[in-house]
């Protein structure tokens, strides 16, 4: 639990919430510009040796454990501030361990801030079949379509789940500028964020740009997935303890009824289940980081927590919202913009009923996990 976190993660909790005060100064600065208010969030985050959490040691990061990116991640939450620019450089994500020459040509650039790459994983669901790729010598020839690349639109690459005929799935790095790839739609979501569906018709990549072994690209994939899974489920927990924080403030606070709002029965049960959720959300995310850390394989136990989180965070912002009352409808107010971001985790990384359906098959084919 939070409680029996070791010295140095407290002093790093403690470090986190110094930070996230000097941020909250920064954005609260009308007179800075958003590019200058981003260096400067950046140069108090590197400061606190927060941008290079989850990158590489051999590229100058700080390759965090799952617990400490937890304390982190959940820290930033409970400040509502785990969303801002600027605050973490860019990860290796499936890119972590390449050998040349994907580690000169991409994956150090792209952790210099040189060059941004895009993971694409889904195909639409008209799809007549996977993203597929023929071999031709040296050469691996791509056809077929992905949906839902966030940031696809401005990448200088993807990352992308491809089969590769008579050796299975694998991760395969595909350069933007290479001919034959077609963007056929951009789109935003409700979240704020941008994404692009394309279409690949043969587009042809050297062999060489496979991301770890042919046959092995969803393990691959997972492994990203399953750290960015946790990251969103302890971003759902600190912001938990921000809408119960600023909740509370608003029933103890004079109302206009003549008494606070937090003496009304009706008020305090709806209070009360918002902490009880909140509290369970909070332990299974430390005992899911803590089983982490062991080295153990924890797949089930990160999707239980990415789902129940996720959910669980939406909950307690619609019940704020309900006993704040019409004016957290307003577009701007705090809880508006966090009931719409908040709202897309239940799809990102894993749709919660997918994740379930994959929970189940974990134990009952697979027999992995605890629970």
């Amino acid at each position: 639990m939070p409680e029996s976190l070791s010295t140095e993660l407290k002093a790093r909790r403690d470090q986190v919430e110094n930070l996230c005060v000097e941020i909250s100064s920064v954005l609260q600065d009308e007179s800075l510009e958003s590019q200058e208010r981003r260096a400067r969030i950046t140069a108090a985050s590197k400061k606190a040796s927060i941008y290079g959490l989850s990158q590489p040691k051999e590229h100058g990061g700080l390759d965090a454990g799952p617990l400490e990116s937890v304390v982190v991640h959940e820290t930033l939450g409970a400040f509502n501030l785990c969303h801002v620019g600027g605050l973490f450089g860019p990860q290796p994500g499936v890119l972590q361990g390449v050998g040349e020459p994907l580690k000169s040509h991409y994956l150090a650039p792209m952790l210099a801030g040189e060059k941004r790459g895009a993971f694409a994983f889904t195909e639409p669901d008209d799809a007549e079949r996977k993203t597929w790729a023929a071999i031709d010598g040296e050469t691996l020839v791509i056809n077929g379509q992905k949906s839902y690349v966030t940031g696809g639109a401005t990448a200088d690459y993807i990352n992308a789940m491809v089969d590769i005929e008579g050796q299975g799935p694998a991760m395969l790095l595909i350069d933007m500028a290479t001919s034959g790839i077609e963007i056929v739609q951009t789109f935003g979501s409700i979240d704020g964020s941008h994404h692009a569906s394309m279409r690949f018709r043969d587009v042809r990549v050297p062999r060489s740009h496979v991301i770890g072994e042919p046959g092995r690209g969803m393990p691959r994939a997972m492994d990203q997935i399953g750290d960015t899974r946790l990251v969103f489920a302890a971003q759902s927990v600190g912001l938990m303890r921000w809408v119960i924080q600023r909740t509370t403030e608003h029933l103890q606070a004079p109302h206009r009824s003549g008494e606070p709002l937090g003496n009304k029965e009706g008020v305090r049960l709806r209070y009360a289940d918002m902490r009880i959720k909140a509290f369970a959300a909070r332990s299974m995310l430390y005992r899911t980081a803590r089983i982490a850390e062991s080295g153990e394989n924890v797949i089930n136990e990160v999707i239980a927590s990415k789902v129940f989180c996720s959910e669980t965070i939406g909950e307690i912002v619609d019940m704020a919202i309900q006993l704040h009352g019409g004016m957290a409808l307003q577009t701007g107010h705090p809880l508006e913009e966090l009931y719409r971001r908040v709202r897309a985790w239940r799809l990102a990384e894993g749709a919660s009923d997918i994740l379930r359906l994959n929970l189940v098959r974990g134990k009952l084919d697979l027999e992995k996990g605890r629970i």
